[in-house]
């Protein structure tokens, strides 16, 4: 297997943490270069520069926002809006990191909120103090990053206009050492899983021999499957007489039917997934049998965002959330400010995130979220205990023009938290696809699956067909092990599939490539919400995905006739060509343009049918359609 990358172009600007921006043209119109090859290790400290780039950029988004919360709440209190008490209190809801709150009104009085824990006292008093001369002198305060034990602290203060008042905040972000993990797992960075809670093997996924994955590089190509499960599709119902005998035979603990057809999950005590798959295939003639495989993570209210009559529409400024002018590059490269003097989506249209779910509270998202549902534990709801599934849903429509953190690419479009994944970041062939079935069948017309393996599960693949049969599009990640090796679920025809890019246009050296890329999105250093109602930088072709399903569901906003393969068409033809001239397997067609799709979309007449070129590979076939000359 040939394996490239592309040179990660370093920025060294002191003190700036944000992507510069090249001018689209200066690229679009010369043919890309050929990628140059690196050895793994250095693959792997290329992979390590972008992980402590997005720990930086993380730090000053938590900072950033601290400075904008307690200016909000300063303001508040000085135009006697509501009590100091009541504002202290919304702020801490708010964000629970600012552990400790307190107003010093001029006469010498506080308010207070929250509490220092008693073993950091010590460590934080010093810096309390420099805030409090601060404020006799009148001004702002900000301190380095404080460590204190394991923890990391900072301390802010803002004063009051008489030079006496003042308002002070202790964060914990608790962000940053949480990030580094998941980043290093999902940049592959380390071996995973490596879990041994979870159980499982791994297989070549063309060869489907087991492997050993004790390093990074061996991530590549290789699937996980539980060792006392196995997946078995019947070619007809079996009776209970028949499961019951079934389930003495192996050694069954548990089994569980998935929705679609009669395809069942089951679970041994003691035989392995080899041995049932063996016994299934012998005595009971499936139609498939194949082992359990784990993917791996890689205020308006309106019912029609395209009034023309809405004075807004005409002319979209950049919108005024804090984060946005400093650290979102990734949306005006892609044209997502043109594209919303043209729609700014619509709530009739409905994105579910296939992922770990989505912090419920964010106060960035909660406006735009639906109800969805928790696959893991179906008593619970669909909240994130990772911070990657409110990441991708910050991406499609984090709240847009509320002074608050980040903008999302759609205004109005809702997500819908479908929560696949557990707090590892892992989940199974059973709960991906009952995800997708449930999002379906409640009324999804985007799905979004910032993650994958490299088996292609028939299991899965069924739930596939079933989305794409009831019109849904579906966008998935190709995956972050820089291989040509297909990642699943993004190669099934029937998924549009995103490979990443940075703020160059280049590829992202972690970004997965090959001829079933369709586009390529931003996905290095991308700014957007995090669970615990905190903002964080991630990188990665998961990133990347929900660019192009906020895309996807603001074609359909702007025209709801479309098809789910016309959809995807015109995503395809409205593209800034990026390498080679036409598709190819770094970039696939290339670059998504909002701007330029959306035109096509709202000028696409409803007699003329496109079909696309995924559909030749015998998708229309097997669906019983036959493609217009």
């Amino acid at each position: 297997m040939k394996k490239t990358v592309l040179i990660l172009v370093a920025v060294a600007a002191a003190g700036a943490l944000f992507l510069p921006i090249r001018d689209r043209s200066d690229h679009a119109d010369r043919p890309g270069e050929t990628p140059q090859a690196v050895a793994p290790e250095e693959e792997l400290t290329m992979k390590q520069h972008i992980l402590e780039r997005d720990v930086a950029i993380t730090a000053t988004l938590c900072r950033r926002q601290c400075r904008a919360d307690l200016a909000k709440a300063l303001d508040e209190i000085r135009s006697a809006e509501a009590a100091p008490e009541r504002v202290l209190a919304d702020l801490k809801q708010r964000q629970p990191k600012m552990i400790y709150v307190k107003w010093l009104d001029a006469a010498g009085n506080t308010v207070e909120q929250g509490r220092l824990p008693d073993q950091y006292r010590g460590a934080l008093a010093p810096y309390i103090g420099e805030a409090e001369r601060a404020a006799r002198r009148g001004e702002p305060y900000e301190s380095e990053t404080i460590h204190a034990g394991e923890k990391e602290f900072f301390v802010f203060l803002q004063p009051g206009a008489d030079g006496r008042a003042s308002l002070t905040a202790v964060v914990q972000p608790g962000i940053l050492d949480e990030l580094q993990v998941e980043q290093r797992k999902n940049l592959r960075i380390v071996p995973y899983p490596s879990d041994k809670r979870w159980k499982v093997e791994s297989v070549d996924a063309d060869s489907k021999r087991d492997v050993d994955v004790d390093h990074p590089e061996q991530n590549e190509g290789t699937s996980h499957y539980y060792k006392q499960e196995v997946v078995v599709k019947f070619r007809r119902e079996p009776a209970q007489a028949e499961l019951d005998r079934m389930c003495a035979e192996i050694a069954c603990t548990s089994f569980k039917k998935l929705k679609l057809g009669h395809t069942f999950v089951f679970t041994s005590r003691h035989n392995d997934a080899k041995a049932m798959m063996e016994y299934f295939k012998a005595k009971w003639d499936p139609v498939y049998t194949e082992p359990h495989y784990l993917y791996l993570t890689n205020q308006v209210s309106r019912s029609d965002a395209n009034d023309p009559n809405d004075p807004n529409v005409a002319d979209v400024a950049a919108p005024n959330d804090v984060l946005f002018a400093p650290y979102q590059w990734n949306l005006p490269l892609i044209e997502t400010l043109e594209g919303w003097t043209i729609t700014r989506g619509s709530e009739a249209v409905r994105v579910a995130v296939v992922d770990t779910g989505v912090d419920l509270d964010h106060p960035d998202l909660q406006q735009n979220l639906i109800d969805g549902v928790n696959i893991v534990n179906p008593d619970l709801p669909p909240d994130d205990d990772v911070g990657h599934g409110t990441h991708v849903a910050g991406v499609i429509a984090a709240t847009v023009n509320n002074t608050e953190g980040v903008a999302g690419i759609s205004w109005y479009n809702k997500v819908m938290p479908v929560k696949v994944l557990d707090e590892t970041g892992a989940g199974s062939t059973y709960s991906v696809a009952q995800g997708i079935i449930w999002a379906t069948d409640n009324g999804a017309r985007v799905i979004n699956m910032s993650l994958g393996n490299y088996v292609d599960a028939e299991f899965l693949h069924d739930a596939i067909r079933y989305a794409y049969e009831r019109d849904v599009v579906l966008i998935a990640a190709t995956g972050n092990d820089n291989t040509d090796d297909p990642g699943y679920p993004a190669a099934y025809p029937e998924v549009f599939a995103v490979s990443a890019t940075d703020a160059w246009n280049e590829r992202a050296i972690f970004s997965n490539y090959g001829d079933y890329v369709d586009v390529v999105a931003p996905g290095v250093n991308i700014a957007s919400t995090y669970a615990g109602s905190q903002y964080a930088a991630l990188s990665g072709t998961s990133m990347a995905s929900p660019h192009v399903a906020a895309l996807a569901a603001m074609i359909r906003s702007v025209n709801p006739d479309l098809t789910n393969a016309e959809v995807m068409e015109i995503m395809r033809t409205s593209v800034v060509d990026l390498g080679d001239a036409g598709r190819d397997k770094y970039y696939g067609y290339g670059l998504i343009d909002v701007k330029k799709a959306l035109e096509s979309a709202s000028q696409h007449g409803n007699s003329l049918l496109l079909w696309p070129r995924r559909l030749e590979r015998g998708v229309s076939e097997r669906m019983g359609f036959t493609p217009s000359p």
